[in-house]
């Protein structure tokens, strides 16, 4: 079996997972319908991402009824911590700094996001 911790899901299982945080669980069916909004994709095509994803321990599968749903078991916080993590290291040499200044300078922050991010800083200032 694969160490959840380690396994970084594809694009592709990204897309499927943002699915299933946001509803908590969904069948194949419904999950396909959402990505057929914004993606050419086939029903079996989704119905293999979600096999292999639970091959991989990314979801959670109860098939105790003909339709099988699908739940992730892996959270949103802890997948975009072990991307950032990555993409700190790979894209900014470990530089945290570095990477707030190009995610700040290439878009406009409203009022409330600059007033989180103050928070944020006050909070680890205060540490």
């Amino acid at each position: 079996m694969f160490n959840k911790q380690k396994i970084k899901p594809t694009e592709s299982e990204l897309e499927i997972l943002r699915i299933l945080w946001d509803k908590k669980s969904a069948s194949v069916r419904e999950v396909h319908e959402i990505l057929s909004l914004h993606k050419e994709s086939g029903y079996t095509t989704t119905l293999k991402l979600l096999q292999i994803m639970f091959e991989k321990s990314l979801v959670i599968r109860d098939d105790t009824s003909k339709v099988h749903i699908y739940t992730p078991n892996v959270s949103k916080e802890s997948t975009q911590k072990q991307f950032m993590h990555k993409m700190v290291e790979t894209l900014f040499g470990g530089s945290s700094v570095q990477l707030a200044m190009q995610a700040l300078g290439n878009s406009k922050p409203s009022k409330d996001e600059l007033e989180e991010i103050e928070k944020i800083l006050n909070r680890l200032k205060n540490k």
